[in-house]
């Protein structure tokens, strides 16, 4: 599913060809790469001036193929919805592309993000719980060397909740932790009382809901209201009325 996807002014590259020929050399690497290397995947292509740099992420639970199928569709729409443009980033829920004229690699930027979350409301006893149990995902995440972590509340009779917090691996321990900070705020002050929400940032997303949606980890938490499990397979989709907004966080 198409996310978001944040362009740059409209400076029409299509039109400088050394830009247009860079940046097809560039998305071809992107694509035949993502999946050969673990889901990360960073390169440059031309020189000086006419450099692109270019990023892919696929979440860490996905799929060798998911993860290949995703970037190339992530690459067919940045072509199509940011072709006048030389800086964009596009968010699939299972990965992100990102390329620029100007250099980025290992930088953080909370700067902008995609939110979407659902229209059901979750019982008020939860969603003390879920912002405990969403920072503790995050600060799980930022420790860890691949700059993710799943977890599993078990809300008792409410049911469980399943948590995801993924930074772009190459940016450090402490700029994922500032990054993930973003996302945390938008559940404590807008979606805190939604059962499922997801946020997409330039260097770092979240995840939030009532049902499972990652396979393929293996789960390790602390004993008490976190389960310990281990998840294998493929999740299929699940249908959720969302709303899709653009935020600008500072």
């Amino acid at each position: 599913m198409n996310s978001g996807s944040q362009c740059s002014v409209a400076d029409n590259p299509t039109s400088e060809s050394s830009f247009k020929a860079n940046l097809d050399g560039l998305l071809n690497l992107l694509t035949i790469n993502a999946a050969l290397h673990n889901g990360f995947y960073k390169t440059t292509v031309g020189e000086n001036s006419d450099k692109i740099y270019g990023l892919v992420q696929c979440r860490i639970d996905v799929s060798a193929e998911n993860c290949a199928n995703c970037t190339k569709e992530a690459v067919a729409e940045a072509l199509n919805g940011c072709s006048n443009s030389k800086s964009v980033q596009v968010w699939f829920t299972w990965c992100t592309i990102r390329y620029s004229n100007e250099k980025f690699f290992g930088v953080m930027e909370p700067s902008s993000a995609a939110l979407l979350n659902s229209t059901n409301l979750d019982d008020a006893s939860m969603v003390s719980k879920g912002v405990s149990f969403m920072s503790e995902v995050a600060a799980a995440a930022a420790k860890q060397a691949l700059r993710f972590n799943a977890s599993v509340l078990d809300g008792g009779q409410f049911g469980k909740r399943y948590g995801m917090a993924q930074c772009i691996r190459d940016i450090s321990k402490s700029d994922c932790s500032k990054c993930l900070e973003s996302p945390l705020d938008s559940f404590r002050t807008t979606i805190g009382n939604k059962r499922n929400w997801e946020v997409y940032g330039t260097s770092c997303s979240m995840w939030y809901h009532d049902f499972q949606f990652f396979s393929n980890i293996s789960i390790s938490t602390n004993h008490g209201a976190r389960k310990r499990m281990s998840i294998h397979g493929v999740v299929t989709g699940t249908t959720m009325s969302m709303i899709l907004l653009f935020l600008f966080l500072l």
